[in-house]
């Protein structure tokens, strides 16, 4: 290749056009004859592209070659200082308990958006950064699902060095450029060195918080069961269908404020418009599940109670960990605006005005998280510290405390998706059952039957206590005297509604209950208080106090409802003679003793 030759070395020629191609021409003197030469001007600006593509790879490969010694360490994360080329946890205690805050309720609750709405709850805040490595500085803020989201995801904090973690993709929309920031997959990461610093939580607990988030987002085509979110169906996420192999959806009918589950698969009426495969009530196949759920735990329920108690007692109570941070940090920010506002002088009132207003508003941070702190500390001094044998009888009564409204349905669910894997679910037409066969977590499979519930049919009957009380006062009341008699109570009919003429007719035709008739009533001799009161000749209060006491045979069926008395049992000789009694002593009167003192007025 023959560059064009210096003109501090060589003469200008005079009286030279270059040729019509564009190319400059150039004479070189070589001593004993003159050489022309061609030379492209575009040459030159390639060559200047080649040496700046040379430099850049140069220095990429020069990164690489510091990352993979794991000493590339550009803009730390939140919860991490540049140490030279090594990276330390944060000297701010406040920021290491704000990130270790973050794991301890992930793995209680399982779910990065309950884990938000729980720190949104207690109006905790999240350290984010702002500003380079030189003016690097924390900002205290509400956390959203992003901030939370890099914390579990990213391998720094289980102790790992990674490059490559994340890739800028570049996106057309509505014809413009966006260039956005994608995270990579743990295969497509370009260095990995674990056990490179001091992490906060272990290389195991990253891999399990890891398929935790996997297995919260689910379709239906995948064995992923999903995040356990708030609804009444415990089985969300589990079941299967056996004749399409899609999983079944979930609907709630009924009241608001009561809601009934309903499993159905129509993914495929949905997607493709086959005909929908099945459909069933929730409610029975739950309770089955549940009860088999318990036969499986009840071994280990009370090595699990009484280690939670020692859990619970051992681990400090969060929200008020967090608020005395808070506090503590408030403080030091008070005492320095204090510091820095006595220094100034008084006379210069332009700075002075600013720095007391710094230091009030500072003051006033400060109260605020006292009055914080103490209404969390009176709070859990109200709530009650289980002792062990508490709980070895919760553990004896495990399905007391699976049942009751207090327990977190999450919970349920987590359980049922510790132990299961899926439930292959079809229905058998002959018998309209509901089969059930449950894939548990070790590799046994269990098959259950559950009764399917046809429409207008339901699982929960009226308790046996309420039939009784509506065969008593069938004798002396009328249907609308029953209604009335159950609603003052605070009885409700299966469905939650108060009680009216129709649900009792239906409740005494499916119990076999006669109506009430007053022939008949007379002709069997059942009577109401006053009616009792008026055969025996005393008053119904003398009457009823004798009922209360046993004296007089009687049926009581509700708290404030009516007495019912027979005829026959009045004119009982027994009966009689007590009843002779009472009269006898509504004449008399009262009888002077010799405790009782006389009232004499002094003069």
């Amino acid at each position: 290749m023959v560059f064009p030759p210096s003109k501090t070395h060589h003469e200008p020629i005079h009286n030279y056009h270059p040729p019509c191609d564009g190319a400059s021409e150039f004479l070189r003197d070589s001593g004993e004859k003159v050489e022309l030469v061609f030379y492209e001007p575009r040459l030159k600006g390639s060559l200047n592209e080649y040496e700046l593509d040379l430099l850049r790879q140069r220095s990429q490969e020069a990164r690489r070659a510091k990352a993979e010694r794991g000493e590339l360490v550009i803009t730390p994360p939140i919860g991490f200082v540049k140490n030279h080329d090594r990276l330390d946890l944060d000297p701010d205690k406040r920021v290491q308990e704000a990130i270790r805050l973050v794991f301890r309720k992930f793995k209680e609750l399982g779910s990065c958006r309950q884990m938000l709405l729980w720190f949104h709850e207690n109006e905790l805040k999240f350290p984010c950064i702002r500003g380079g490595n030189a003016k690097r500085h924390v900002l205290w803020r509400k956390p959203n699902v992003g901030s939370l989201m890099r914390v579990l995801k990213h391998p720094v904090y289980a102790g790992a060095y990674v490059y490559g973690f994340s890739e800028n993709v570049v996106t057309l929309e509505n014809g413009i450029p966006k260039k956005r920031t994608r995270l990579k997959r743990k295969g497509e990461w370009d260095i990995l060195i674990p056990n490179h610093h001091e992490g906060y939580i272990t290389w195991d607990e990253y891999h399990r918080i890891q398929k935790t988030l996997a297995n919260n987002t689910a379709n239906f085509m995948t064995e992923k069961p999903g995040a356990a979110k708030r609804g009444p169906a415990l089985l969300v996420g589990l079941l299967r269908c056996r004749r399409c192999g899609r999983k079944l959806s979930i609907d709630y009918t009924g009241a608001r404020s009561r809601p009934y589950p309903c499993y159905t698969c129509r993914r495929g009426h949905l997607d493709y418009s086959e005909p929908k495969c099945i459909a069933f009530g929730g409610t029975t196949v739950d309770e089955i599940v549940s009860r088999e759920v318990l036969r499986v735990v009840r071994p280990a329920a009370i090595e699990a109670a009484v280690a939670a108690r020692q859990e619970w007692l051992s681990s400090e109570d969060d929200v008020a960990g967090n608020i005395r941070h808070e506090l503590e940090a408030a403080r030091f920010e008070a005492d320095r605006a204090w510091r820095q506002f006595d220094a100034v002088d008084p006379a210069n009132r332009l700075v002075a005005d600013e720095l007391e207003r710094r230091y009030n508003k500072s003051l006033k941070r400060v109260g605020e998280a006292e009055c914080r702190l103490q209404e969390q500390i009176a709070q859990r001094a109200q709530t009650a510290v289980p002792k062990v044998e508490e709980f070895r009888l919760l553990a004896e009564d495990l399905s007391r405390v699976w049942h009751d409204e207090q327990t977190d349905v999450r919970l349920k669910k987590r359980i049922f998706r510790t132990l299961i894997r899926e439930i292959v679910v079809d229905i058998d037409d002959e018998t309209s059952e509901v089969v059930l066969l449950v894939h548990w977590k070790g590799g046994v499979h269990t098959e259950l039957r559950a009764h399917r519930r046809r429409r207008g049919e339901t699982t929960k009957t009226t308790p046996p206590s309420t039939i009784e009380a509506i065969r008593v006062l069938a004798l002396v009341c009328n249907d609308r005297q029953i209604a009335g008699y159950l609603n003052r109570n605070g009885l409700r009919t299966v469905k939650a509604t108060r009680f009216t003429i129709n649900s009792i007719v239906a409740l005494r035709r499916r119990a076999k209950i006669a109506s009430h008739n007053a022939t008949r009533q007379q002709d069997e001799g059942w009577m109401n208080l006053t009616s009792a009161a008026e055969h025996v000749g005393i008053s119904p209060r003398m009457l009823r106090e004798a009922a209360e006491r046993a004296e007089v045979p009687s049926k009581h069926p509700l708290p404030d409802g009516p007495w019912v008395f027979q005829r026959c049992d009045l004119d009982l000789p027994e009966t009689r003679t007590l009843i002779h009694a009472i009269r006898q002593r509504c004449r008399r009167g009262g009888l002077q003793t010799s405790r009782q003192q006389p009232l004499l007025f002094k003069d």
